[in-house]
């Protein structure tokens, strides 16, 4: 018998959570097997072994890097705790984490809802402050940029990132995945008082991908390069045309889409 049907004739109720990091602390959101590095799925894996008195699987809706932060992670496991409504989870798992990691939402969902597989689209944002020393409260959160970029220029480069992209030219050389092709539905840079925001939304992400487009496009910015030597960059695949990776300290997941919700 798979997984699939054990999970559908049994007495257990899928709950879907909303989750927020402060990712500095941790080697990214997915276990690991070393006690040493501390995981965002590792802790909260082990507040529901506490609450459940026995391991409980979490299933993320994707990995983030170490030292990426979330506001809108989404993940689901599977309780057999009667009477315990989804959202009573918020303030039962909360109290048994660190400060740096809220629940915010909780509910039960249907039962084959899989927060990874189910997932239409991922929105990640990656933010600079602009011109001036960081506050400390800042330094965890984003990257001083020196300099004030043409956003117009920028904006002109995200549009060509838009619909069925080849994203190889922004792939680490450990990226394992076996298409380099994304669905992005868009990808634009605004401004937020005196911090420059660059949001970009896709089906999936190659690995390190966000902070690889972020350091690309301003690094063409600088040159001044026009349009339509950009798109000859992206459509090379050649890694070493591109711009830096940058830090992962200005990263944040912000929000996950579901085919069904």
């Amino acid at each position: 018998m798979n997984d699939d049907r054990e999970v559908r004739r049994s007495p257990l109720r899928n709950i879907r959570l909303l989750i927020a990091y402060d990712g500095a602390g941790f080697s990214g959101w997915q276990r690991q097997g070393s006690p040493e590095n501390a995981t965002v799925q590792g802790v909260i894996e082990a507040a529901l072994e506490r609450l459940h008195k026995k391991p409980v699987a979490l299933t993320g809706s994707g990995r983030t890097d170490a030292g990426v932060h979330a506001t809108g992670q989404v993940a689901n496991f599977y309780t057999g705790i009667a009477g315990m409504e989804g959202r009573r989870f918020v303030p039962a798992l909360n109290s048994l984490l660190p400060r740096e990691v809220r629940i915010l939402e909780g509910r039960e969902t249907r039962e084959d809802f899989h927060a990874r597989f189910d997932a239409k689209f991922r929105t990640y944002q990656y933010r600079f402050i602009l011109g001036r020393p960081p506050f400390p409260h800042e330094i965890r959160y984003a990257l001083p940029l020196w300099r004030y970029p043409r956003i117009s220029l920028l904006n002109d480069y995200a549009r060509l990132l838009r619909g069925e992209t080849d994203c190889s030219v922004f792939a680490s050389p450990r990226d394992s995945s076996k298409s380099r092709s994304r669905y992005i539905t868009h990808a634009w840079f605004f401004i937020e008082g005196d911090v420059l925001v660059f949001e970009i939304r896709a089906n999936a992400f190659l690995w390190k991908m966000v902070r690889s487009v972020a350091g690309t496009l301003l690094y063409c910015e600088e040159r001044g390069l026009p349009p339509e030597e950009v798109a000859d960059l992206i459509r090379s695949g050649d890694r070493s045309r591109a711009g830096p990776t940058l830090p992962p300290q200005g990263l944040f997941l912000r929000r996950v889409d579901y085919y069904r919700d």
